[in-house]
Parts: C-alpha cells; sequence; structure tokens
C-alpha cells in the first residue's frame, strides 16, 4: 500500500497527445508501475493479441484471453496482471487529441463505463491490424499539418469497428436523447465536484434544470436517481483510498469532504454495511 494513488500524465514532449505502445514493451520497461494500482489522465485501447491474464479496474477482475480489446476511461484506477504473458498493444490518447470531437469521444460506448468496463473478443482482427499499422506507419514521419487529422482519423475508424463488434454482443445500449444528454452532463460535473458537493440541487442549479428532470434522466437511462449516483461516486474513491493509500481515516474523510471522521465512518458504514477499518482489513486479507 502507498501513501498516495499514483496519477500518471500524458508523456511529454511528443508532436501529437497519441502514443502506440507494444505490450511487451511496456512490461519491459515499467512493469513495477504496471503491476501498482494508478490512475491517467487519459485513455488506454489495450490490445491482448496473445497471452492470458487478469487485468483489474478498481475492484473488479477482467480475465483477459487472446485476441481481447480492453476499453479504459481516463481516471480509472487499474493495474497490470504481475504474471501476465500478453503480447500486443497499447493506444494511449488524451481529451486534446480529440478536442475536434470530444462530443463523440465523451459518450461513446466503448468508454462510457456508466454500465460496464468494456471488453471485446475479435473473431476478426484484421482490420484492426490494418488500422495499427497505418497509425505505426504514420506515427515515423515527421510532423506536419496534417498529421494530427490524419491520426484522429484512423483511430476514429479503430472505435467505429470496434462499436461494430460491441454491438453485436449481448449488452445494453443507452438510447441517444435528451435524457443520456443530461446524464452525461451530470456525470462530468460529478467527477470534478463529488469531493465538495454532495446535493442534488447544486448539480441541478449547475445544469440550468429542475432536480426533478435531473432525476428523470438519470432514472430512464441507469436506473439510479441522481442521489445514487452521487453516492456511488463518492463511496468509490473512498474505496480506492482506504484499499490503495496508507491515509488515515480522518485524512481520507477530509478528502471527500467530510470535517468530522465520525460523519464518514457513518455515510460509508449506511453505504457499505460495514466501517472503514472493517473494509480496509478485508481487503488486504484478500
Amino acid at each position: 500500500m502507498h501513501k498516495r494513488i499514483t496519477k500518471f500524465e500524458f508523456k511529454a514532449g511528443l508532436p501529437v497527445e497519441f502514443e502506440i505502445i507494444p505490450l511487451e514493451k511496456l512490461y519491459s520497461n515499467h512493469a513495477e508501475m504496471l503491476i501498482t494500482p494508478h490512475r491517467t489522465g487519459f485513455y488506454h485501447i489495450l490490445w491482448f493479441q496473445q497471452g492470458t491474464s487478469v487485468h483489474w479496474v478498481d475492484f473488479e477482475p477482467i480475465q483477459i484471453q487472446r485476441d481481447t480489446l480492453l476499453f479504459l476511461n481516463k481516471d480509472r484506477v487499474h493495474r497490470y496482471d504481475v504474471h501476465a504473458n500478453a503480447e500486443g498493444y497499447a493506444i494511449l490518447f488524451t481529451d486534446n487529441f480529440f478536442n475536434k470531437n470530444l462530443k463523440y469521444l465523451h459518450g461513446n460506448i466503448l468508454f462510457n463505463d456508466l454500465m460496464k468496463v468494456v471488453m471485446i473478443h475479435l473473431d476478426d482482427s484484421k482490420p484492426f491490424s490494418e488500422l495499427i499499422t497505418l497509425m505505426q506507419w504514420e506515427l515515423t514521419h515527421p510532423k506536419d499539418g496534417g498529421q494530427p487529422d490524419i491520426l484522429h482519423n484512423l483511430l476514429h475508424n479503430f472505435l467505429l469497428y470496434a462499436e461494430r463488434e460491441y454491438r453485436q454482443q449481448d449488452f445494453t445500449e443507452l438510447k441517444k436523447n435528451a435524457d443520456l444528454d443530461y446524464l452525461l452532463l451530470f456525470r462530468e460535473m460529478l467527477e470534478k465536484h463529488y469531493q465538495s458537493e454532495k446535493q442534488v440541487q447544486f448539480y441541478a442549479r449547475e445544469l440550468l434544470v429542475t432536480e426533478k428532470r435531473l432525476n428523470t434522466a438519470t432514472a430512464k437511462t441507469v436506473g439510479k436517481t441522481p442521489k445514487e449516483m452521487i453516492d456511488d461516486r463518492v463511496m468509490l474513491e473512498a474505496k480506492r483510498l482506504l484499499a490503495h493509500t496508507q491515509d488515515t481515516i480522518k485524512e481520507i474523510g477530509y478528502t471527500l469532504g467530510y470535517d468530522e471522521p465520525t460523519n464518514f465512518i457513518k455515510y460509508f458504514k449506511k453505504h457499505a454495511a460495514q466501517t472503514p477499518v472493517e473494509f480496509r482489513e478485508q481487503f488486504l486479507m484478500a
């Protein structure tokens, strides 16, 4: 357990905020970092072409088989398998790289982790291999005015192919309408303010809607109230800090906006049916 959860930002100095790295190279150069719980300020597409492993995303073990694509939103806490023998690629990119089409990216079914982490098994990997090759070829050229758009378009096509594959699996796609738009705006705002603002009224006011309208939007899309979504986000962060840091209960409570440790303990116990100390001990013993 570490004093804090390390967050990595995108590598500085690259011509564009986009990179393709072989998984074998990642493991050989950064193994210790990879197998430690961490978060990143950028998106991951992990293509496990060969080998098997378990990839932990927050507290969920994702069983990886050959020819598996895994899509990880930015700021997720995850870690690689210490025993992995994986071969494949990591495609890494930022919001800045996708800045001309952020609405598509933020509403994309592959990175929209409102429901679950997206994993796709590929029956036919040919189009993905060809796009990877084209992206790698483009990255070997000096940056010019067309390179960012070329890479963006190639990645966009990669995502479109992946969406097609994913839609053939058994999953629930959120209907694109005003309710989904409000939900995505609420989630984006929640990510920024959950530590300091835990009342639905604040988010409804900022979104210029009534609490009833916001409640309708979240209930119809994900079957939860806005308050339940706020509590889920606070509890996820509380569990992350308890499991992966050495912060005291008081420090964790303060980080999450509780000036009094007793209030945080009561809140945590109400939603987890155990105290923060009991959760931490249980996690460490697992």
